[in-house]
């Protein structure tokens, strides 16, 4: 399942290394995570200002994990693509 969340929606990317995290929107967090190696990919998070409705969820979550960042990431991949 996608998840649906406006690329202009601002956002902030984490890592539980503790390094300096990306404030921005989600499409800036999703190109920053999209340039991360495995082990940080691994690490990242996007805390949201905005909950959203995930499957398998009775309530709405603030946080995306890896996984539904990289879901994100192809999203672009696939916009952009059609885009040209």
């Amino acid at each position: 399942m996608m998840i649906s969340i406006s690329w202009d929606q601002p956002a902030t990317l984490i890592d539980l290394d503790g390094k300096t995290p990306v404030i921005g929107s989600i499409l800036e967090c999703v190109k920053h995570f999209s340039l991360f190696k495995p082990f940080a990919k691994e690490q990242a998070r996007i805390l949201l200002t905005r909950p959203v409705f995930r499957e398998g969820r009775r309530t709405r979550t603030w946080i995306l994990n890896p996984d539904e960042i990289q879901r994100l990431v192809e999203r672009l991949e696939a916009e952009i693509k059609a885009a040209q």
